[in-house]
């Protein structure tokens, strides 16, 4: 397809976003078309690893290409998002759980769909352009594609404190968190990913000493608080608080709550199941077609925000759905 170049070079199998236009944003046909690339070359004895990079300085892959659900939900069919969301989840589980190497080499923006691709590699390389995020929150969605798994992991308060503001990570931040494995100037890339693909082989990667993470010495205890009003009420006046105050309620308190759930996970899988509860609902049931139309669609940046936020709505967004589409068992 247009949109990725996947084919196999030496003793890998190789994914690269072609759409650097779009910021390589996700669509749901290149979710199954990764899908079925690495179901593919699971069990092929030519291929010894898989490598997954991107065309364009800009960004990895900067979030999926959610317009398609957008406008299907305004005109009242759900089935386009639940089955896109249904089939990106199994896609990053996949990728979680591989039985070979996947190196995900990620410049500029690795957001929300992104973090879904190169997140749960086994192998994340990022370098000095890499900004990494999950800001969900301002869309009026929740931290998806395991992006639960990943921020319940993350120490101290950085999980909450990135699922509420959204905030971006450079390559310091990003290995401090947990988002990535190794620091490495992408002047490197071409021959590390030559030789990596020669000899299918992982040993040559070996990154560089970790740039400053400002997040390690941030003060989050704030983001202790039991739920985001009260996080609010401890925070200072800045850009923290006023991000704050420009999100979903509804996400964050929701949000907040599935990354102190994903802390009990033994599984991605358990966390997947769990935000496929709310984006399952979030077409109808959310403020999830508003956050797209004032950030994305109109672009007025004025989203009204109508959903409740109460525990009763959370515990609705997340309750149990009639059916598990997601093909396996959260108790798994």
């Amino acid at each position: 397809m247009d949109d990725l170049n996947i084919r196999k070079t030496g003793r890998a199998g190789r994914i690269t976003f072609t759409r650097p236009k779009a910021l390589n944003a996700l669509s749901h046909p290149m979710a199954l078309a990764i899908q079925k690339a690495l179901d593919s070359w699971r069990d092929d004895p030519d291929v010894a690893l898989v490598i997954i990079d991107a065309e364009g300085d800009r960004a990895f892959c900067a979030g999926g290409d959610i317009a398609a659900v957008y406008h299907a939900g305004r005109a009242g069919d759900h089935k386009v998002g639940r089955e896109f969301f249904r089939d990106e989840y199994r896609m990053n589980a996949t990728i979680a759980d591989y039985p070979k190497p996947i190196v995900a080499f990620m410049q500029g923006f690795v957001m929300g769909g992104g973090v879904g691709v190169g997140g749960h590699a086994s192998h994340r390389i990022v370098s000095d352009t890499t900004r990494i995020a999950m800001p969900e929150s301002g869309i009026g969605l929740i931290p998806d594609v395991g992006g639960t798994w990943l921020l319940s992991r993350a120490p101290g308060r950085i999980g909450e404190y990135l699922a509420l503001t959204g905030a971006r990570m450079g390559p310091g931040d990003a290995l401090h968190a947990g988002f990535a494995d190794l620091y490495i100037p992408e002047t490197e890339w071409p021959a590390l990913m030559d030789e990596v693909q020669r000899t299918g082989d992982t040993a040559c990667l070996s990154g560089h000493p970790a740039p400053a993470s400002a997040l390690a010495d941030q003060d989050l205890s704030a983001f202790g608080g039991h739920d985001p009003a009260q996080i609010m009420q401890s925070l200072p006046d800045g850009d923290d608080l006023a991000t704050l105050q420009r999100n979903s309620p509804l996400s964050m308190a929701a949000g907040l709550a599935m990354v102190r759930a994903a802390r009990g996970d033994r599984r991605i899988q358990q966390s997947l199941a769990r935000e496929y509860r709310f984006t399952a609902r979030a077409t109808a049931e959310s403020d999830f077609l508003e956050g797209v139309r004032a950030q994305i669609i109109d672009k007025d940046r004025s989203p009204n925000w109508t959903a409740a936020a109460t525990d009763d709505k959370v515990r609705a967004m997340l309750a149990p759905l009639p059916d598990d589409d997601l093909g396996w068992e959260e108790t798994e």
